[in-house]
C-alpha cells in the first residue's frame, strides 16, 4: 500500500490574499506546492489529500486540482473553526483557525494508511520525499512509530533575515525526544546563532536537525490527536488565538512513552518565501534545480 501525502493548505487564502494569487515561482507559473506533488508522486506516494477552507473549494478545484488529474489521485477535506467534537464549545468571537494539528484531524475520515504531513508553501526537496516515502512504505499495519524529516539548520536559513525553527533534541537511537522552538536564528560570521530565553546568543552546529513541519504518521495518530484536542478545548478553547500545533501532540506522546518518532536526515535544502525579498532567490534556486536536471522545465502539461 502506497503512503498518502496530506497537504496543509487551509491557510492559503489568508496568507496569499486568495488562491488566484498563488505565486508562480517556476518558469511556467509552477507553485511551490506543484513541486511537492511532483516529488511525492515520483517518490512513491499514491494519493494526495488537501485540507482547505470550504469557501475556497471551487477555486481550488479549478485552479489547483485540475493540473494533477492525470498525475495522482487527489481528495479534498475541509477545516473550519466550527469543526470541534460534539459537546465541546469555544469562544464565539474567535476568528482564527485552530492550528496545524486541528488541520491534520480533518483527514481522519479520508486517510486509512501511513501518511505524511507537509505545509503547502514550503519547498522540501526531492531527497526529503524519498526518505519519507521509504519509511512510511514500511509502516503498513504498524502503530506508534512515527517520523519527522530533520533538516540541517544550515540548509534552512534565509539570506533576508532571521528565522524561527523547531530545534530537535535526538537520542542515541535517532529518535526525537523534544522540539524546542528557537527564534532569531541566523548566520553570523562563521557561526549559526539563536537567541535564548535570556536574550543571549547561542551558537549551534550547521547540521543540527530542525523541524520544518514534515512529518510521517500512521492512522492511530488521529485518535491520539482527537483526545488531545478535546483536552485542549477544555483548557484553552475560550482563548481567541490559541492554536493546536503538531509538535504539542507529538511531544506529549513521546514524553508519555506512547510513541517513538524517528528523525530522518535529509541533505535537501529547504526554502520558502519567508520575506518578500526571498522571492527572487527562490525563483533562482528552482531554475538552478531545473538546469541540473532535478526537475523538467514544465512540470504538468
Amino acid at each position: 500500500m502506497k503512503p498518502t501525502l496530506f497537504v496543509l493548505a487551509a491557510g492559503m487564502g489568508s496568507r496569499y490574499g486568495g488562491l488566484k494569487q498563488l505565486d508562480g515561482l517556476g518558469p511556467n507559473g509552477e507553485t511551490i506546492m506543484d513541486y511537492s506533488i511532483f516529488d511525492a508522486e515520483r517518490a512513491g506516494f499514491g494519493k494526495v489529500v488537501f485540507v482547505i477552507r470550504k469557501s475556497f473549494e471551487n477555486d481550488f478545484r479549478d485552479i489547483v486540482l485540475k493540473k494533477y488529474e492525470s498525475v495522482i489521485e487527489t481528495e479534498v477535506v475541509f477545516q473550519e473553526i466550527t469543526d470541534v467534537p460534539r459537546g465541546y464549545t469555544f469562544n464565539p468571537e474567535r476568528t482564527k483557525p485552530w492550528g496545524t494539528n486541528h488541520a491534520v484531524l480533518m483527514g481522519k475520515g479520508a486517510i486509512n494508511e501511513p501518511f505524511a504531513v507537509i505545509n503547502a508553501d514550503d519547498f522540501y526537496g526531492k531527497e526529503s520525499f524519498e526518505v519519507l516515502a521509504k519509511f512510511l512504505s514500511e509502516m503498513a499495519g504498524k502503530k506508534n512509530e512515527y517520523c519527522m524529516v530533520g533538516y540541517r539548520v544550515g540548509n534552512t536559513l534565509s539570506e533576508s533575515g532571521s528565522v524561527s525553527r523547531g530545534v530537535c533534541v535526538v537520542n542515541e537511537k535517532g529518535n526525537l525526544t523534544n522540539v524546542v522552538e528557537r527564534t532569531s536564528i541566523e548566520k553570523k560570521g562563521d557561526d549559526i546563532i539563536y537567541i535564548d530565553e535570556e536574550g543571549k546568543e547561542v551558537a549551534i552546529g550547521e547540521n543540527t536537525p530542525v523541524s520544518m513541519n514534515m512529518w510521517g504518521f500512521t492512522p492511530d495518530y488521529f485518535d491520539y490527536s482527537l483526545k488531545d484536542f478535546e483536552k485542549f478545548l477544555v483548557e484553552r478553547g475560550n482563548e481567541l488565538k490559541s492554536e493546536f500545533f503538531i509538535p504539542m501532540v507529538v511531544n506529549d506522546l513521546i514524553v508519555s512513552g506512547t510513541v517513538t518518532c524517528k528523525v530522518l536526515d535529509t541533505s535537501a535544502k529547504w526554502f520558502g518565501v519567508t520575506y518578500s525579498e526571498d522571492r527572487p532567490e527562490v525563483v533562482a534556486k528552482i531554475q538552478k534545480l531545473i538546469d541540473l536536471g532535478v526537475y523538467p522545465e514544465k512540470l504538468y502539461k
